[in-house]
C-alpha cells in the first residue's frame, strides 16, 4: 500500500475544500452578480440603455469618472512618496505614518465623511472662511474628492510597502554611490521595480474609489444631477421603486469592477514570469 506524504491532503479532503470554496464563491459572488444584470434586462435591453443614457444617469457616471480620474493619481503619488519613505529611509515618526495609512481601515465611511462636513460645512471649523471666498467644498466636487481620497488612499501604499521594504536599498544606494540623483535613482531604479506592485494598488483604488458611497453620501447632499455618482443614483432610483433602472446603472457599475479585475488578471498571466521576479529580487 503506497503511503501518502505528510503534506499531501486526502483527495476527499481536497474535494471537500474546494467545494465549499467554489460553493461560497457562487452564493455570495457570482449569484448575486448574476441577479444584478438579470435585473436590469428583465425588460429588454432597449429598457436598460435608456436608463442609463438618461441626463441624470450620465451625470452620476460622469461625476464618478472624474472623481477618480482626480482622487486616484493623487493617491497614487502619495502611496509612492509614503511607501518610499517608510520601506527606504529610518526616521523618528515612521510607525506612525505607517499607522496612520492604515487609519481608513478602520474607520467607518460615513464617519469620514462626517469629519469634512465638520471641516467644511457652514457651521464647520473652516466654513465662515470659505463662505467668505465662495468656496465650495460639502454638496460639491471637491467634497466627493477629498472623501473619496481618504477612503482609497491606503491602497496604493499597502500595494507598495511591503514590496519595497522586501527589495531592500542596496540598488538605491549603489546608484547613489555612483553619482546618480535621487530622482534619477527613483526613476530608473526604483520605479521599475515597484511598477506591476504599483499597477495592482491603483487598480485596486480605481475600483474602490468608483463603488464608494458611505463618505460620498455625507458629503454629496445627494443633489440629482450634480452631486450624485453612480452608487448614489442607484439608491435614489431603488428608493424611487425604478427597479430596472437601478439595476442597469449597478449593472454598468458592476462591468467597470469586472473589467478592473479582468485587466488585472491579463497582467498578471501576460506578465507572469517578470512579476514573479520582481517579487523574488
Amino acid at each position: 500500500m503506497r503511503r501518502r506524504s505528510a503534506t499531501q491532503d486526502h483527495p476527499l479532503t481536497r474535494t471537500l475544500f474546494s467545494l465549499i470554496a467554489i460553493g461560497v464563491v457562487a452564493v455570495f459572488l457570482v449569484l448575486p452578480l448574476a441577479m444584478v444584470f438579470s435585473q436590469a434586462l428583465a425588460r429588454g435591453a432597449g429598457v436598460a440603455l435608456k436608463a442609463v443614457v438618461e441626463p441624470d444617469a450620465l451625470s452620476a457616471i460622469r461625476l464618478t469618472l472624474l472623481t477618480a480620474a482626480v482622487a486616484v493619481p493623487l493617491n497614487a503619488v502619495f502611496g509612492i512618496a509614503a511607501s518610499w519613505a517608510i520601506a527606504k529611509f529610518d526616521f523618528k515618526g515612521r510607525q506612525l505614518l505607517t499607522t496612520f495609512i492604515d487609519l481608513p481601515f478602520s474607520i467607518s465611511p460615513v464617519v469620514s465623511g462626517l469629519i469634512y462636513v465638520l471641516i467644511f460645512g457652514l457651521q464647520g471649523w473652516l466654513g465662515p472662511t470659505m463662505r467668505e471666498w465662495d468656496i465650495k467644498v460639502i454638496f460639491a466636487l471637491p467634497g466627493i474628492v477629498l472623501a473619496t481620497m481618504f477612503v482609497t488612499f491606503p491602497f496604493v501604499a499597502r500595494e507598495l510597502i511591503p514590496l519595497m521594504a522586501d527589495q531592500g536599498r542596496g540598488e538605491e544606494e549603489a546608484a547613489v554611490s555612483l553619482g546618480a540623483s535621487g530622482l534619477q535613482t527613483f526613476l530608473r531604479v526604483t520605479l521599475p521595480n515597484i511598477k506591476w506592485g504599483l499597477l495592482y494598488g491603483v487598480l485596486l483604488c480605481n475600483a474602490r474609489a468608483m463603488g464608494e458611497f458611505g463618505a460620498v453620501s455625507v458629503v454629496s447632499g445627494h443633489i440629482r444631477g450634480l452631486t450624485n455618482t453612480m452608487p448614489l443614483h442607484v439608491e435614489v432610483l431603488y428608493n424611487d421603486y425604478q427597479f430596472v433602472g437601478a439595476f442597469a446603472v449597478a449593472s454598468l457599475l458592476a462591468l467597470l469592477a469586472i473589467v478592473t479585475l479582468v485587466l488585472k488578471s491579463l497582467l498578471e498571466w501576460r506578465f507572469a514570469d517578470e512579476i514573479a521576479a520582481t517579487h523574488r529580487h
